[in-house]
């Protein structure tokens, strides 16, 4: 088929579930699963291609491949595929999922499962090698999917957060830029999935008037103290003022994600407030999402 004929058609989308052992994938394709899509998991990246041409007679169908370490032989030929599939007509989608260190040690403890790169690790050299070997090990593999890819840290989040996450993210209009707010507290880390962070924590904080503590910034009285404040009307003109002469940039890049994560010292209060009122402010872009790590995960 013709480069001019491709380009007339739409291209056909492809969601494509990475990232580091432990950071949920199981998860995040149940998840697909639940929404429709037909899931094939750890698929050799060398059958990619193959694969998706015998898919091109099901058009209807809404399929989500899952890739990880174990075919770690053939990751290196991934990345270079996605452009080549793109001309073919299949426009995929990478999420790469991820999470801290010190998260994915506590999952494997809790789970008992042995890391996939273990004995790789130990093949390496490595007397007894500890599992933070092996997920270091993983990210070195990953790093060039991950760059490629639109990422969700899951340290924090239950898998019900996740799954809805995954859920918003798929359903987002795709072809367009697709702005993430994010907030966050500073006590529990800043999300790895984080294009840009602000730190609001020089506002003044809602949590120390008695009658706003139990609230969040979604709440109507927190909204209307801060609102108040010619300090956050200042940040909050600013960091859309940023937004705004850099957005174009972005979407001229290809970019399908970018995240900006807003951070307080609680994740209740001023971060939430300003993300509600980012999320309203660009609600004209196009697919906007908002998420509140603290508070979904508290849910």
């Amino acid at each position: 088929m013709s480069e001019d004929l491709h380009s007339a058609l739409p291209l056909r989308e492809v969601v494509l579930v990475t990232g580091i052992s432990g950071s949920g994938k199981s998860v995040a394709l149940h998840a697909l699963e639940d929404a429709g899509y037909f899931c094939v998991d750890n698929l050799p990246p060398e059958l990619l291609p193959a694969f998706l041409r015998l898919e091109s007679a099901e058009r209807d169908r809404q399929v989500a491949i899952a890739v990880d370490v174990r075919t770690a032989g053939s990751l290196p030929r991934l990345v270079p595929m996605l452009p080549q599939l793109r001309s073919e007509g299949v426009l995929v989608r990478p999420l790469f999922l991820d999470a801290t260190t010190n998260a994915l040690l506590r999952r494997f403890s809790e789970t008992r499962r042995p890391h996939p790169l273990t004995k790789r690790a130990a093949d390496s050299g490595l007397a007894q090698p500890a599992l933070v070997e092996a997920i270091e090990m993983e990210r070195e593999l990953l790093a060039g999917l991950r760059e490629v890819s639109t990422v969700i840290d899951t340290s924090e989040l239950r898998p019900a957060v996740l799954r809805s996450w995954i859920r918003d993210l798929v359903g987002a209009r795709p072809g367009a830029l697709t702005l993430v707010f994010e907030s966050f507290a500073f006590k529990h880390g800043v999300p790895l999935d984080a294009d840009f962070v602000f730190d609001v924590r020089v506002l003044p904080n809602p949590y120390y008037i008695r009658e706003l503590r139990p609230l969040s910034g979604r709440d109507a009285p927190v909204a209307d103290y801060l609102r108040a404040q010619p300090e956050a009307t200042d940040m909050l003109e600013q960091i859309e003022a940023f937004l705004r002469r850099w957005l174009p940039a972005f979407e001229d890049d290809q970019r399908s994600y970018l995240t900006v994560a807003i951070g307080c010292t609680g994740g209740q209060h001023r971060s939430v407030y300003l993300v509600e009122s980012l999320a309203q402010r660009f609600a004209g872009h196009g697919a906007v999402l908002r998420r509140h790590r603290e508070l979904d995960s508290a849910a």
